[in-house]
């Protein structure tokens, strides 16, 4: 059998790791993790490795996929029902997974992921809180649709690893957030998966810190 390996960069700032890292571990795949510190960018360790540069970058049994979508979809041809049964409703969940793999670069830009800090009230520009609203209204239609906790449901999906690191940056930066959105933000901080990757971004070195998330402008 081929080497399988998923490549990620470092937990506590890397949000599209593990929107991977999250798709692989809910479809069960084995899989050896590798995860190269980030330098304030695409490392040339991660260059030396990955197609195109970037974490998350995935190989099992044979196949090559990057990108967190792609890699999600893979997943999914493993593990179908982390997208919704129903026709409709996984076309939803596609349509807004996407819409968070495209978008919502404000909102990146001003409040960047760092598991171990919190920067309350800072971070809320202009742009960054009408990415903020347009999330919180795609949470709202998913969540009143499907009954909760998660956005199509009582299971864990993929429409939620897509959004678990927007999760992160609201509890990092702390922005102003309604009641729905504040039940799906706990209901996903919850989640073993996510408890599991929390953790073990806290056991990272500590000279694996990078001063420009530690300390952001």
């Amino acid at each position: 059998m081929a080497h399988s390996r998923l490549v990620i960069g470092t937990k506590r700032y890397s949000s599209w790791s593990l929107r991977g890292w999250l798709a692989v571990r809910l479809a069960g795949l084995e899989v050896e993790e590798v995860v190269i510190p980030l330098a304030g960018g695409a490392t040339a360790a991660i260059k030396a490795v990955s197609p195109n540069g970037m974490v998350p970058y995935l190989e099992h049994e044979g196949a090559r996929v990057w990108e967190s979508l792609a890699i999600a979809e893979y997943c999914a041809e493993h593990a179908p029902h982390l997208w919704p049964a129903d026709r409709r409703a996984r076309a939803h969940a596609r349509a807004i997974a996407a819409e968070m793999h495209a978008g919502f670069r404000a909102l990146r830009q001003a409040m960047p992921m760092n598991l171990g800090r919190v920067f309350p009230g800072r971070g809320r520009t202009p742009e960054a809180l009408a990415d903020i609203a347009r999330i919180e209204a795609i949470w709202a239609e998913a969540l009143a649709a499907h009954g909760g906790p998660f956005l199509f449901g009582r299971d864990f999906g993929l429409a939620d690893a897509m959004y678990a690191p927007v999760v992160a940056r609201f509890l990092t930066w702390q922005p102003e957030l309604s009641a729905t959105s504040r039940a799906y933000v706990d209901a996903v901080r919850a989640h073993p998966l996510i408890a599991r990757w929390y953790a073990e971004a806290a056991a990272e070195p500590a000279e694996w810190l990078l001063e420009t998330y530690e300390n952001p402008a």
